[in-house]
């Protein structure tokens, strides 16, 4: 059903497509072994424009485990970009070597202009503040496995929603299951952008907005903390002066439900502390183990294999 499609934006896919990429992760990680092969003889090309630890290497994990190999960069500066090639010649060049393709890029929109010149299924790995959608997918696999659904849940987003792209992916995923509504929480500088909830005001979606965790994380079923993100700021003294703004701790966790779960798309830097991450609710590393097997899946779906 998805052989040869690109994964741009979350909302490519179907529900029903999402749970069927859910489904196969949870195939692949009742029986890895059973799959270790199936991509033998098969190239994924890492295109990474932009900086990234957990991403790249849960994608050239993901393909080494299902036995193909990986070919691409880590840098732009090492790329033929530094000598001034567009996007679309280095997508046309990589479809000529590669099976398919991961790309991250500082510019919203990149991984959508290359995938219209595609030969290969393209996967946007992160574009600026616009969109994640593989890391919604490792949100929505992680929510389903601790929560046992992925509808009827009060979600709360914190910190920096304006440029968190995968906050604006996630909110796109989970309003399409049923009964789900959201609270928005952020300093006044960083909130949500309009567009995102003009789409939850037109679906008739139940949202609200506030700058207090403490009056919140009670009624919440899934935390999503987030980070201040430095290099989304022009002005140092802006980012110097909202990156404290929510810290995650135990006192403030003993206002929470015992069955919340707490997330976290990574790298934190203090707006969970450390302590934190012995609770039971905290559920930030299994979130990055999910996410491997779920773009396992992923390649599998877009390479066709079965």
């Amino acid at each position: 059903m998805l052989k040869g499609r690109h994964l741009i934006d979350i909302m490519d896919f179907s529900t029903e497509e999402l749970d069927e990429i859910l489904g196969l992760a949870n195939e692949i990680i009742s029986d890895e072994e059973k799959f270790s092969q199936v991509c033998r003889g098969k190239l994924l090309a890492t295109l990474f424009y932009e900086p990234s630890t957990r991403t790249r290497l849960s994608f050239e994990s993901a393909m080494m485990r299902l036995g193909g190999k990986v070919i691409g960069f880590s840098d732009a500066g090492s790329s033929s970009v530094s000598k001034g090639e567009s996007i679309v010649d280095t997508i046309r060049v990589i479809s000529c070597y590669a099976d398919i393709a991961a790309m991250r890029h500082p510019k919203e929109g990149a991984p959508k202009i290359a995938s219209m010149y595609s030969s290969i299924p393209v996967i946007n790995a992160g574009d600026g503040g616009h969109q994640h959608p593989t890391q919604t997918l490792a949100d929505l696999l992680t929510i389903k496995s601790m929560k046992g659904t992925m509808s009827n849940l009060k979600i709360g987003c914190c910190g920096d929603l304006k440029f968190g792209r995968t906050v604006h992916s996630l909110i796109k995923a989970m309003s399409r299951y049923e009964n789900n509504n959201f609270t928005l929480i952020s300093p006044r500088e960083l909130k949500i952008p309009d567009y995102v909830k003009k789409e939850l005001d037109n679906k008739n979606i139940e949202y609200i907005e506030t700058s207090s965790l403490e009056a919140a994380i009670g009624s919440l079923d899934v935390l999503y903390m987030t980070r201040v993100q430095k290099e989304r700021f022009f002005n140092e003294e802006d980012y110097v002066r909202l990156r404290d703004s929510y810290i995650l701790d135990k006192e403030k966790m003993t206002g929470a439900k015992d069955n919340m779960i707490v997330l976290h798309p990574l790298p934190r830097v203090n707006e969970i502390s450390h302590e934190i991450d012995q609770d039971p609710r905290a559920c930030y590393f299994k979130q990055v183990k999910y996410g491997m097997y779920v773009r396992m899946a992923l390649i599998m779906e877009l390479l066709g294999i079965k």
